[in-house]
């Protein structure tokens, strides 16, 4: 594809304030206990890490590295324990009804001293999210009720996504992309249900997650306009665990592959395919594109936030270490070079951090979050009445008609230049916020010279927890694309058009 660039007059080009601004735009309609519950969820990161995750994070990255098959369960199920797997589900599904802006604040403070730890909680909610953005309600509640349940019982189900295959990473982000890549996960239609074949590779959370969101496609020549996504439980005939990777960083988040080998999927557990989606304004290949944009805006914001954390993190350690370190008879820390790099890594934290704030308000006003966030909805859902929560609304959320309805009103109504605004501002925090992250891991190790190379000084940790960053949920090489696309592209309507070469 080719770029035909802009006519000599820019002025058609200049975005708008929902473009640039959504906090400004958004600021006014933020009801304010969001506020406090962003101040409540950092407070209990805080507590979480001075109490579990600082004194674990070395033992237990050595830990993998002497026996990279190890599963992190006692974390897991510490976490489950403090109820960070309900944290941000809704009190309908028997969560604890925080929204999930606060998530992000939250998902920073615990990166900070932990990455892996802080995406063995956080990566839950890309399963979750992809399940929510396919509106069926049915299934929402029958897998959010039962996550609820497994946190009471002290036996946590936690979800995950399958997405990756063995020959086609980023290209299964991308509906132009996927019709082009090798892709081998095969759901057959048959009666009741469907037969799955196929791989999936690199599955954070994987190997402790009890529930897994598959996407596989009916028509492998066309999986663009076959796309099928099924909820399979660990355990389940047919279905079983391959490889655990051996990963430099981010070790204690396990990668999995998980193997289909006509594992039978009920039509009760298809959370969507094309012959569910008929009757909306969009094909099946543009309304999956959809939910994928849904996910993918907010998610990467929440990556950005991994990208956050871990640039404070080593800010951090390289603030300690030149408070306490002398050079030339003076602390590093009055040597204005080191002051300089220091202030640079600050400025980075504060930069990535302002990139994915800016992203929630751009979800909030046009993307995943718009129906929840709007002030009458968010008090209503935040201080119903607990009979209301739990007797009314699961039967209203157990029949087909609440799905058709929630699919009208999220598919149809969603403009392209939300579309286009959410998905844009996605990439942006995502590689903005874990290039930062990387950059403030290499400028601490470079202050703390040699001392930054020990295990127990924790900034090599954070170099190599951070390199993943820069590729899961699309490289960042195509978030850059997608951000031109999204937010380049697009800004001048008549001129500044792709055709093709």
């Amino acid at each position: 594809m080719k770029y035909k660039p802009c006519t000599p007059d820019h002025a058609q080009c200049a975005p708008n304030l929902n473009d640039v601004a959504a906090s400004l735009a958004f600021a006014h309609q933020t009801p304010a206990a969001l506020i406090r519950e962003t101040r409540e969820v950092v407070d209990l990161a805080r507590k979480f890490n001075r109490e579990v995750v600082r004194p674990y994070a070395l033992e237990l990255d050595r830990k993998l590295h002497e026996d990279p098959d190890f599963l992190p369960w006692e974390f897991v199920k510490k976490a489950n324990e403090w109820g960070f797997y309900t944290m941000w589900l809704p009190r309908l599904f028997g969560g604890k009804g925080y929204f999930m802006h606060s998530m992000s604040a939250f998902i920073e403070e615990v990166s900070s001293a932990c990455l892996s730890m802080g995406n063995l909680i956080g990566v839950h909610y890309l399963g979750m999210a992809t399940l929510a953005a396919t509106w069926n309600a049915p299934l929402l509640l029958k897998i959010f009720r039962d996550v609820a349940a497994g946190e009471k019982a002290g036996d946590p189900r936690i979800i995950s996504l399958a997405i990756t295959e063995p020959g086609a990473g980023t290209d299964v982000e991308e509906p132009d992309l996927i019709d082009k890549g090798n892709i081998t996960c095969h759901a057959q239609k048959v009666d009741g249900g469907y037969v799955v074949n196929g791989t999936k590779v690199f599955i954070s959370n994987g190997h402790v997650s009890k529930w897994h969101v598959v996407i596989a496609y009916s028509d492998l020549d066309l999986p663009s306009q076959n796309t099928v996504c099924l909820l399979v439980q660990t355990g389940q005939k047919g279905f079983s665990f391959g490889r655990h990777e051996k990963k430099m960083g981010q070790r204690a988040c396990p990668a999995s592959e998980l193997v289909f080998k006509d594992c039978f999927v009920p039509d009760s557990m298809v959370a969507m395919d094309s012959e569910q989606i008929k009757g909306l304004k969009k094909d099946a290949k543009d309304t999956f594109q959809q939910v994928l944009d849904y996910v993918l805006g907010a998610t990467r914001a929440g990556v950005a936030a991994f990208g956050t954390g871990v640039a404070r993190g080593a800010y951090e350690e390289a603030l300690a270490f030149a408070n306490e370190t002398e050079v030339e008879g003076k602390l590093l820390a009055n040597h204005e070079w080191a002051q300089c790099m220091l202030a640079e890594m600050y400025k980075n934290v504060c930069i990535a951090r302002l990139g994915y704030v800016e992203t929630n308000h751009h979800n909030a006003s046009s993307g995943i979050y718009k129906s929840m966030l709007a002030k009458p909805a968010f008090y209503f859902i935040r201080y119903a009445p607990e009979f209301l929560v739990q007797k009314v609304f699961p039967k209203l959320l157990g029949t087909d008609a609440t799905t058709r309805a929630l699919r009208k009103a999220n598919f149809d109504n969603q403009t392209e230049e939300e579309m286009n605004r959410t998905s844009g501002w996605g990439s942006m925090a995502k590689f903005s916020g874990t290039d930062l992250g990387m950059k403030n891991c290499h400028m601490a190790l470079e202050l703390m010279g040699q001392a930054g190379l020990r295990h127990d000084q924790r900034v090599e940790k954070h170099f190599r927890d951070a390199k993943l960053l820069q590729i899961y949920e699309g490289t960042n090489q195509l978030n850059r694309l997608n951000l031109f696309k999204c937010l380049v592209s697009g800004a001048c309507p008549q001129s500044c058009v792709f055709h093709d070469s």
